[in-house]
C-alpha cells in the first residue's frame, strides 16, 4: 500500500524547451531539491502532440514521463483541449467562438473554441484516445487533468440550435416556455422555438427567464463537453481518476453540477495578498477552499497557485517572505491533498513570461522564491500523514450558482452591487472565527447532519427547497435566512402570495418591501429594550426604539448598534419575535432581526445587509445554542485561522496567524507535526497538531 503523501509540484511545459535538453535535466535536479513529487503535464501541448491533422508525435512526451518517473516524480496528464492548434482553426473555422454581437473570433487566445462544434468534439476525443493508448497504463500517470479552466460562451448557429433543443427538452411546448418566461410582458411572446435567440445587445435582453436559461444551457453544455472528454478516456481503457481545475466562480459554470462528473475536485487560487489586512484575504481564500471541498465532500487538490507574482493582476505584487508556505498550509488545512504551482519554469516569451515560477530565467537555485518553494516542500512532507483525511462540519453556509445568476439579471432592487457573495462570506467568516469547520453547499445539497445553516439572499428558490428547509427546522435545526429570499421560482417568476415563499409560517413573518440604499447611505440595527432581546448577550441598543442611532461608542469600545447598508427589507411579523429593530429612516423601530420557534427548531430572519460584527455576535450565541462544539476551547485572536481534519481516529488541528504581528494561542494538547509548540505565532506562521 502506497504511503500517504501530499502532492507538491505544478504545471510543467517541457514542450517549450525540447531544443534545449540541458534545461530539462536542470529541471529534474531542481524538482528533487524542492521535493516536487508531482507535475501536471501537457496542458497546452496540442500543437506538439498533433502538429498536423491526424499525425501524432508522442515520443517526446514519453521520454519526459519516463525521466520524471525515474526520479520519483508522478504525472497528472492533461487533455489538451484548453487551446487548439492553428491548423485546426484554419481548416475548420466553425470551431472558433462567436460573441453575443454575432461576431466570429479570429484565431488566438485560449478559450476560443465552440464546445458545441461536432468537429471540435471529435478532434478532442481522438487526441484523448491517443493519449490513453500510449500513457494510460504508465505507472507515473496518477490522474487526468481535463482541459484547463473551462469557461466562456459561444453564440454561433450551432450553439443556437443546441440551445433550442435544450429548451424543447425542458419545456416541451412553446406555450409552456412563454408562460415560464412571462413573455406577455412587452408583447414578446414566441410563436415557435425557432424564434428563440440567445441574449444579445442587438436583440433580447429584457426577458429574465431567457437570460437565466441561457446561462444554464452554457453551464450544461460545458459540463457535457467535459463529460464527453472523460468518456473518451474511459472508452480507450482508462481507469484512473479525472479532475478539472476550477477557477473561483469562473465562466458561469455551476460547479456543484460539474463536480458530479469528475472524480476529484481541484482549483486554481490566485489571491491578491498583501493588501491592507492580510487576514481578510486569508478569509476570502478560506471561503473558496471550503467551496471546492464542499463540491464532493472529500479532499481536493490546489492545482495552481503562484510561487511569486502574478503578471495579469492589476498590480504584480511579490509574495512577502513566508506567504508561499502559509498559503500552501492553508490549502491543506481546508482539505487539499496537495499544493501545486503555475508554473514550474518561466516561459521565455508570450503572455505569462513574467508570471511567478519555481525556476526563473536566471535558472539558479539561490533565488528567494526557489528557497521558499523548498521550505514549502519540507512542510508538506512533515504533515504528509494528513493526506486522505476529511473535514467534519456541523455548520453550513449556502452559496448557490443559479440563485446568483438570477439576481445578477433581476433588474432591481439594486442594479449595481447586490453584494451576494460578500453576504455569504460574512456568515462564513463569522462561523470560522468561532473555530468551526464550515461546509459551503447549494440548495440541492442535503441539510441533514448540520445543526446550523445560514442561507443569505436566497432570491431564487429551486423546486423543493422550501420543503427541505421546513423539514430541517421542524426536526430541530437552527436556520438563518436573510432579506431578499424566496422571491422567485426557478424561471425567475415572482411567487404569488407572499415571501419568503413556502416559509412564511416557518419564519413567522411576511416580507413586504425592500429598500435599496445608495452607496453613501447607511442605517442601523439596534436592540429593543425588552428582556427577550437581552438573551442575545450583545450590549448594543438604540437610544430609544424608533429613534436614530447616533453611533455612540461605549466604554468597552463597542459601537452602539450595527451598521447596515445596500438593502433593508421591511417585514410584518405574525408569530415571530422581534429581537432587533431599525434605528433610522421612516422604518425606524420596525423589525430587523426576528426569531420564530417552529417544530423542534428555530428560524431566524435577518432583514438587512448588516456589518460583519453583527454576524459575529449573533452566530456566537446561535452556535452555542445549537450545541456545536468548537475545534478547541482556546481563545482565537482576530486574524488567526483554525481548521481540523480527521482520519483513522486521529484529528489534525491547523492554527495559522495571518496578522502582521505576533499572537499567542493556547494550543490544544497533542503532538506537534509542524511549527512551534509554545503557541507563539509570528506573522504567517502556523502549527499542526495531531490529537489521538
Amino acid at each position: 500500500m502506497e504511503k500517504a503523501y501530499l502532492m507538491h509540484g505544478g504545471d510543467y511545459n517541457p514542450d517549450q524547451w525540447l531544443d534545449m535538453p540541458e534545461i530539462l535535466e536542470t529541471d529534474i535536479e531542481r524538482f528533487r531539491e524542492a521535493k516536487i513529487n508531482t507535475v501536471s503535464l501537457g496542458i497546452f501541448s496540442w500543437a506538439k502532440l498533433e502538429p498536423r491533422e491526424g499525425v501524432y508525435e508522442l515520443d517526446w512526451m514519453e521520454r519526459i514521463i519516463n525521466r520524471l518517473y525515474e526520479n520519483g516524480i508522478s504525472v497528472i496528464l492533461a487533455t489538451p483541449s484548453g487551446a487548439r492548434p492553428h491548423w485546426m482553426a484554419d481548416r475548420y473555422p466553425e470551431i472558433l467562438r462567436v460573441n453575443a454581437m454575432r461576431q466570429r473570433s479570429l484565431f488566438g487566445g485560449r478559450h476560443n473554441h465552440c464546445l458545441t462544434s461536432p468537429v471540435y468534439r471529435e478532434k478532442v476525443q481522438r487526441i484523448n484516445t491517443e493519449l490513453v493508448k500510449r500513457f494510460g497504463d504508465h505507472p507515473a500517470v496518477k490522474m487526468w487533468h481535463i482541459s484547463n479552466e473551462y469557461g466562456g460562451e459561444c453564440h454561433c448557429p450551432l450553439c443556437q440550435d443546441a440551445f433550442r433543443k435544450w429548451l424543447r427538452e425542458k419545456y416541451g411546448t412553446i406555450d409552456a416556455l412563454n408562460d415560464a418566461w412571462c413573455t406577455a410582458f412587452w408583447s414578446h411572446t414566441y410563436d415557435s422555438f425557432e424564434q428563440v435567440e440567445s441574449p444579445s445587445p442587438l436583440g433580447e435582453e429584457s426577458i429574465m427567464g431567457l437570460s437565466l436559461d441561457w446561462r444554464r444551457f452554457v453551464s450544461d453544455q460545458t459540463i457535457d463537453f467535459m463529460e464527453r472528454e472523460i468518456d473518451a478516456l474511459r472508452r480507450a481503457g482508462n481507469k484512473k481518476p479525472a479532475t478539472a481545475n476550477l477557477m473561483y466562480r469562473f465562466g458561469g459554470i455551476d460547479y456543484y453540477k460539474q463536480a458530479e462528473k469528475f472524480d476529484i475536485a481541484s482549483w486554481d487560487s490566485y489571491p491578491t495578498w498583501h493588501r491592507e489586512k492580510e487576514w481578510e484575504t486569508a478569509q476570502e481564500t478560506a471561503f473558496w477552499h471550503d467551496v471546492i471541498y464542499g463540491l464532493k465532500r472529500k479532499p481536493f487538490l490546489l492545482m495552481e497557485s503562484t510561487p511569486g507574482a502574478t503578471n495579469w493582476q492589476e498590480v504584480s505584487k511579490l509574495k512577502k517572505p513566508g506567504m508561499l508556505e502559509a498559503a500552501a498550509l492553508q490549502s491543506i488545512a481546508h482539505g487539499a491533498d496537495g499544493s501545486m504551482y503555475f508554473q514550474l519554469r518561466k516561459s521565455r516569451g508570450a503572455e505569462e513570461k513574467f508570471h511567478g515560477a519555481v525556476i526563473d530565467h536566471y535558472d539558479g537555485r539561490d533565488t528567494r522564491t526557489f528557497q521558499e518553494v523548498c521550505a514549502a516542500g519540507n512542510m508538506l512532507e512533515l504533515v504528509g500523514e494528513v493526506a486522505g483525511s476529511h473535514k467534519e462540519a456541523k455548520a453550513a453556509v449556502l452559496y448557490d450558482w443559479e440563485n446568483c445568476w438570477a439576481m445578477e439579471g433581476a433588474k432591481g432592487p439594486r442594479n449595481e452591487g447586490l453584494h451576494y457573495q460578500e453576504s455569504v462570506e460574512k456568515s462564513h467568516r463569522a462561523l470560522r472565527r468561532l473555530g468551526l469547520n464550515v461546509d459551503v453547499i447549494d440548495q440541492r445539497c442535503p441539510l441533514d447532519g448540520y445543526r446550523f445553516v445560514a442561507a443569505p439572499m436566497q432570491y431564487l428558490f429551486r423546486e423543493g427547497f422550501s420543503e427541505k428547509v421546513r423539514r430541517y427546522v421542524e426536526n430541530g435545526g437552527t436556520f438563518v435566512l436573510t432579506y431578499w429570499s424566496g422571491v422567485v421560482d426557478e424561471n425567475d417568476r415572482c411567487f404569488l402570495g407572499g415571501r419568503p415563499h413556502g416559509l412564511m409560517d416557518v419564519f413567522g413573518l411576511r416580507a413586504e418591501e425592500i429598500d435599496g440604499l445608495y452607496d453613501w447611505e447607511e442605517n442601523r440595527i439596534c436592540r429593543k429594550n425588552d428582556d427577550a432581546v437581552k438573551e442575545l448577550g450583545a450590549d448594543r441598543d438604540c437610544a430609544a426604539e424608533g429613534q436614530r442611532a447616533e453611533g455612540v461608542v461605549r466604554g468597552d469600545g463597542r459601537k452602539d448598534g450595527y451598521a447596515c447598508k445596500y438593502l433593508c427589507e421591511l417585514v410584518k411579523p405574525t408569530t415571530a419575535e422581534t429581537l432587533m429593530v431599525y434605528g433610522e429612516d421612516f422604518y425606524a423601530g420596525m423589525p430587523a432581526l426576528l426569531r420564530n420557534v417552529f417544530g423542534k427548531g428555530r428560524a431566524y430572519y435577518v432583514c438587512a445587509d448588516a456589518e460583519q460584527a453583527f454576524y459575529d455576535d449573533l452566530y456566537e450565541k446561535l452556535v452555542r445554542e445549537a450545541g456545536i462544539e468548537r475545534i478547541f476551547d482556546g481563545q482565537i485572536p482576530e486574524g488567526v485561522e483554525v481548521s481540523e481534519r480527521t482520519k483513522d481516529g486521529a484529528s489534525y488541528v491547523f492554527i495559522q496567524n495571518f496578522n502582521r504581528h505576533r499572537v499567542q494561542v493556547a494550543l490544544p494538547e497533542g503532538s506537534v507535526l509542524y511549527g512551534r509548540a509554545d503557541g507563539c505565532l509570528e506573522p504567517l506562521e502556523g502549527v499542526v497538531i495531531r490529537k489521538n
